[in-house]
Parts: C-alpha cells; sequence; structure tokens
C-alpha cells in the first residue's frame, strides 16, 4: 500500500465477480462504491518490451517501499497527505499478452475515473501509459522523458515501450503530445516529432517551461518517465540518458500541471538501485497529489 493511502481491496462474489452495488452504473454495469476518494494508485507491473536493464515488473512495489520515510504533513500547501482521499486499489498483474493487458488495464483505469477520481499509475514499463491515456481522454499529453518514443514499432513490436507516444497520438482525445526533456531518438522519430501534434522541449529549456494558454480549458494526462531525470539521480531504469534533468526541474513541471491533469502516472523504474528512482518517483507522486489537492481547494476564481 502506498504510505498513507487506504487500502482497497475489490470486493467480490462467490464467481469471482464484482458485487452488485446500488445506485448509478457505468456503461459496464457496475457502480461506484469509492465515496470521498478523490485518488487511486494503481499499480502496472508490466515488464515485457524492456530494451536494456529489465526490472519494471519491481517498480509498484520499490516506489511503494521507497516513500514510506515521507513524512504525511507538506508545509508548502499546509495538507497532510492522509487526509486528502487516496487509496490504493493495489496491482493489476501483468501478463505477457500485451494488447489483453492494456485493455484489462484501461477498464480498471476507466472505473477510478467514472468515479470521479484521478488514476495515479506506478510503472511498470512506458507502455502502461496507454492504458492510461485512453481511460482518462485527455486532449494534451504531456511527459517528461529522455526518449521520444515515438517508433511506430521497435523490433518489430507496435506495443514497446520506445512507441508509447506514438500509439498515444493514435488515441482519439488525443490532439497533442508535449515531450519535456527529450534528448535521444532516432531519425525516423525525429522526423515524426516535427509534426504539429509534437512539441519537445529539451532538458536546457525545461527550467522555464510553463503550461500557457494552449492547456487552459484543456484536459490533460500527465506521464512522468523516470528516466527523464540525469541517471546521477535515478540510476534505477531500463535505460539510462546522461544530461538529464534535475529532481527539481521534475518536480516544478509535476506541481505546474497537477491542477490541470486528470491522471498521472510514474513509470520505468526497476530495480537496479539503491532505491534511488523509486525515491523520486514516490516523492513526485506526492508532489502530483499535493498540488492537485490545493488547486482544487481554492475558491473559484481565484
Amino acid at each position: 500500500m502506498f504510505p498513507g493511502a487506504s487500502d482497497e481491496r475489490e470486493r467480490s462474489d462467490a464467481n469471482g465477480q464484482t458485487a452488485a452495488r446500488d445506485g448509478e452504473t457505468d456503461a459496464r454495469g457496475r457502480e461506484s462504491d469509492r465515496g470521498g476518494v478523490n485518488f487511486v494508485v494503481v499499480g502496472a507491473p508490466l515488464d515485457v518490451s524492456t530494451t536494456f536493464q529489465p526490472g519494471t515488473r519491481f517498480g509498484p512495489r520499490r516506489i511503494r517501499t521507497f516513500a514510506e520515510p515521507f513524512d504525511d504533513y507538506d508545509r508548502r500547501t499546509d495538507q497532510h497527505f492522509s487526509q486528502l482521499g487516496v487509496t490504493d486499489h493495489g496491482d493489476v498483474r501483468a501478463w505477457d499478452d500485451v494488447e489483453a493487458y492494456l485493455e484489462y488495464l484501461e477498464g480498471t483505469l476507466r472505473d477510478v475515473v467514472w468515479d470521479d477520481a484521478v488514476p495515479l499509475m506506478l510503472g511498470g514499463e512506458h507502455t502502461v501509459s496507454l492504458a492510461g491515456v485512453r481511460a482518462v481522454s485527455p486532449e494534451v499529453v504531456v511527459c517528461l522523458d529522455a526518449h521520444l518514443d515515438l517508433y511506430d514499432a521497435y523490433d518489430g513490436n507496435e506495443h514497446s515501450h520506445a512507441a508509447v507516444m506514438r500509439r498515444i497520438l493514435e488515441v482519439e482525445s488525443v490532439e497533442e503530445v508535449i515531450l519535456l526533456g527529450v534528448r535521444t531518438g532516432s531519425e525516423e522519430e525525429w522526423g515524426r516529432a516535427a509534426a504539429e501534434d509534437v512539441t519537445v522541449v529539451p532538458p536546457v529549456d525545461v527550467a522555464d517551461w510553463e503550461p500557457g494558454a494552449e492547456l487552459e480549458n484543456r484536459d490533460v494526462y500527465l506521464s512522468v518517465d523516470i528516466d527523464a531525470a540525469d541517471p546521477a539521480y535515478a540510476p534505477g531504469t531500463g535505460t539510462t540518458e546522461p544530461f538529464g534533468l534535475e529532481p527539481r526541474e521534475m518536480r516544478d513541471v509535476v506541481r505546474a500541471l497537477a491542477p490541470h491533469a486528470g491522471g498521472f502516472d510514474v513509470v520505468e523504474v526497476n530495480d537496479r538501485d539503491d532505491g534511488q528512482a523509486a525515491s523520486l518517483a514516490g516523492k513526485l507522486l506526492r508532489e502530483f497529489v499535493f498540488s492537485h489537492a490545493d488547486a482544487a481547494s481554492e475558491p473559484a476564481g481565484e
């Protein structure tokens, strides 16, 4: 369980199906039972297409573990994490049929959205972000990442983590992808990035980047690939890339975007370090929650 979150366990009947509930139902005939919940943590330990150092299957567990030392209280926003309506759904167990897994994961996350809560997904390889975007149906996807991830297919795999942004651009609701901190990509990917629906902000410019008028009144999804950070700060990831972002730069982006975002994920954490990547990932999730909740508590017009 993510520290400070309540523990959610899905109720099932004797046949393993979700039990009937009172009240209105969604398109799948399921009813909301998350009264008072504002955020739902969902682990997605997919580890199928990692191209260098595997281990993202351990990401959700490590992020939860290395978030344990963090204080409940946030002085900047004068809030307690444990009082912000965060619950932990647990992990959606992964299997090797990626397309089927993404569909199932999307359903889990869509239930969160239908319950008027914000999904907070813990990866898992970056491919899982596709399920998050499909569930939230944003107009703009903002991603902190070292890589473009714009291959049409990598090694023939359209669901590779190296192709996730290409797949996200195919989601019907998505009008634009903004990639922050990118510092590498193939010639093919840079060609795709030159299109009008992709904006790339290199590491040197991220500190000065702010969500402008183009994000006003538009639905946003925020994805954080932990390899956006310089590997000196987050070596526990599959494909490290030097000359990356400082943790404070990533924090500032998360704080700025959280009030606009209807979904969040942090991905590509593995078990190949002493907890640096997982600690940073857990801290960024908390920053998202504090900033989103703080903005939501402000009176309209302020």
